[in-house]
């Protein structure tokens, strides 16, 4: 039988998977925090840092084999196929280093959505838009910080459940339909398309804190 996944099990996987994006994965990642300030030390501005590390990124991410060998590495509370938990890793990974490049602080629950938010590609600035959040460019930061817990957790339920269904269907779905985050898995890599949208989400909020 196949596994099924809500929304509530979804929320618990990408909290998971976000304490793992912080702390990184023993010999397989440093902590996100250092990934983005090597990018930093290395470029002479934030957007320059951060659009050479989209264009890495998506460049490893989509290429046949990389999320396959990350493949049981991460362990997760929820059973799900390891493919999966690799790019939910891979892709959040991305967005919480742009995070923190852009002065965020990861450890705040507000960024910690926010950063979930980018993951569901098109529908981000629907999501936004329901939720009444409005990114300024001058207070992103401040904006962010002023979202209240029962918010939060709204926001993080429909972005579980953005994540694990295509259609207006309530309840669980099974695994295999897990999309937009997966995407289109070919050979080991990631979709292109779709892991462009989210770098983009996570570009614009994040580093030139702006709506989506």
């Amino acid at each position: 039988m196949a596994e099924l996944l809500t929304d509530s099990k979804m929320v618990a996987v990408l909290d998971n998977v976000y304490e793992k994006v912080l702390d990184g994965v023993p010999k397989v990642s440093q902590p996100v925090s250092q990934l983005a300030d090597d990018y930093l030390a290395k470029h002479s501005s934030v957007e320059k840092a951060a659009r050479s590390f989209i264009n890495y990124q998506i460049a490893k991410c989509t290429t046949s084999g990389f999320v396959t060998n990350l493949g049981g590495l991460i362990t997760l509370p929820v059973a799900i196929p390891a493919n999966v938990g690799s790019v939910l890793y891979v892709q959040l990974r991305m967005v919480a280093a742009l995070a923190h490049m852009g002065g965020f602080d990861l450890n705040s629950d507000q960024v910690q959505t926010m950063c979930y938010v980018c993951l569901v590609g098109n529908a981000a600035a629907d999501l936004m838009k329901q939720s009444a959040i409005k990114i300024g460019e001058k207070a992103a930061d401040a904006a962010i910080k002023k979202i209240p817990a029962t918010v939060l957790r709204s926001i993080n339920k429909k972005v579980g459940f953005r994540l694990i269904t295509k259609t207006g269907e309530k309840g669980a779905l099974v695994l295999t339909k897990l999309l937009p985050v997966v995407g289109g898995i070919v050979g080991g890599g990631m979709d292109l398309a779709s892991t462009k949208i989210i770098a983009d989400n996570a570009y614009k909020m994040f580093i030139k804190k702006q709506d989506l």
